[in-house]
């Protein structure tokens, strides 16, 4: 998917404009990872073997997209983003995780 690739993109983007100090690099590592992971794991569940191993693949990419959530969110009420900065992560964030939970639920639904 496009969306989650530029979403990695954006944190990539984000954490190379973020000031080096202690707090900021301790949660940029996490959301980088987080972030990033996202849509590798969609990738990982197009090559699955089965439509169980689809959903699985697809509930760690919204794991990841929730984590990834939970980092920006944190940024921003730590003040260590400005909200106007992070705010737009968040609702992308948000959004991905609607849209991974929906495919997650129907491929479990259908496989059951």
């Amino acid at each position: 998917d496009v969306k989650p690739f530029d979403f990695a993109l954006q944190i990539i983007e984000l954490a190379k404009s973020m000031p080096r100090v202690p707090a900021t690099d301790v949660l940029m590592k996490q959301l980088l990872r987080s972030g990033t992971s996202v849509g590798a794991n969609i990738e990982e569940s197009r090559a699955g073997y089965s439509r169980d191993e689809f959903a699985y693949k697809m509930n760690i990419s919204l794991k990841e997209a929730r984590e990834a959530h939970y980092w920006l969110r944190l940024l921003k009420e730590s003040g260590l983003l400005k909200s106007q900065q992070v705010e737009i992560f968040i609702d992308e964030a948000d959004q991905i995780k609607k849209i991974l939970g929906s495919i997650v639920s129907k491929t479990r639904g259908k496989s059951k």
